[in-house]
């Protein structure tokens, strides 16, 4: 007997290639988990006893893991007919007005913060100097109160940097890797991934410019084990969670404890290595096969479209809210209240930037191109 439930039409890239309607709803939902992890954690100093999500600074390496999977089944197939330039031209316009919305956001949010006092009296060519940066996704001399930010206008703009040097190293050199050299890549990218969590107890680097050295290290195992798993994606089982499944399982990771260091193996850095290098691929390769009904699919594609506006927008918001916090003490119902409106109010412009800017930036620029 037929399914008389409707089949939702299939939703495609702008190059007529089927979405991984699991896969993006799974990046909605860390995009989410970091955004609230950003939030909560300003609320409590990162007092990691204290953190509801104390792992959610992972998502980034998962994103990373995620872009490495989606551009090998985007253009693997497709160097006959395009060039390097033109990969290149197709991942800024599909990046950077969002790129650019962050850093004018970012900039309002430092000039005009109402809480701040005098913590941010910077030079304005200080200030100008890492707008300027900042819209071409680069790293910047640091401003007051922005705790040592490599991207001081808007911190989460590194993890944008790292995508554009992994898609540089993908169309000049990954692209033309066969099977067993990327392995040995993603072998040696693998060590160097497990070294830095086991050194530190963690994955909390990358972010900032005495840590900067930590943002490629982060990078380069998740993108390169990602076009892996596409590279190998016949030779592997086919697993099937489901999106809520799935999505549970990274709460259930982000949430887990701090754990302490016992004798000589910071215990906490052995975890999160279990995560990047084992786990994400895992899921990744579950998310891959999963699927849904109409409802679900519905649901994946909103978390998916919701996910990069929501993670390159909020954070201007969260420095308004962490000078709140610092400078309006008030009683923890109080602080709660705003906490949740704020993480809402961060969901709702998101949306909002993704229809009235994202879409109708993308399109003037791709009239131009043509033009």
């Amino acid at each position: 007997m037929s399914d008389p439930r409707p089949v939702p039409a299939i939703d495609r890239t702008g190059d007529g290639k089927a979405h991984f309607e699991v896969l993006d709803g799974l990046r909605g939902t860390a995009a989410m988990l970091v955004v609230a992890f950003h939030i909560q954690g300003i609320t409590v100093l990162f007092d990691p006893a204290r953190l509801m999500l104390p792992h959610a600074y992972l998502a980034v390496d998962f994103f990373f893991a995620l872009s490495g999977f989606v551009i090998g089944y985007a253009y693997d197939d497709r160097w006959d007919a395009m060039s390097v330039r033109g990969f290149i031209g197709r991942r800024l316009l599909r990046l950077h007005p969002l790129v650019v919305l962050g850093t004018l956001l970012g900039l309002i949010s430092y000039l005009g913060d109402p809480f701040a006092g005098g913590r941010q009296a910077a030079p304005l060519l200080l200030v100008l100097l890492a707008f300027v940066a900042g819209l071409v996704a680069l790293p910047a001399p640091p401003l007051p109160n922005r705790l040592g930010d490599s991207h001081p206008l808007n911190a989460p703009a590194w993890t944008l940097l790292q995508e554009y040097i992994a898609n540089l190293a993908y169309a000049l050199v990954l692209r033309r890797l066969g099977v067993r050299a990327l392995v040995a890549l993603t072998g040696l990218a693998a060590l160097a991934s497990a070294a830095t969590a086991l050194t530190l107890g963690s994955y909390d680097t990358g972010w900032g410019l005495d840590n900067f050295w930590g943002a490629p290290v982060r990078l380069a195992y998740p993108f390169l084990a990602g076009l892996l798993l596409y590279r190998l994606r016949d030779r592997l089982p086919a697993v099937r969670l489901g999106f809520p499944v799935l999505s549970l399982i990274l709460v259930a990771l982000f949430a887990a404890p701090v754990f302490p260091t016992v004798g000589a193996i910071k215990l906490n850095g052995l975890y999160q290595a279990t995560c990047v290098l084992l786990v994400f691929p895992a899921i990744i390769l579950a998310g891959r096969h999963s699927r849904g009904g109409p409802a679900m699919i519905g649901l994946c594609r909103q978390a998916g479209r919701l996910s990069y506006p929501l993670y390159i927008t909020h954070y201007p918001f969260v420095y308004l809210y962490m000078n709140w916090v610092a400078t309006r003490p008030a009683p923890g119902g109080t602080t709660a209240i705003i906490a949740i409106a704020l993480y809402l109010f961060t969901l709702g412009f998101a949306i909002a930037a993704h229809r009235y800017w994202d879409v109708p930036f993308r399109a003037w620029l791709k009239r131009r191109v043509r033009a």
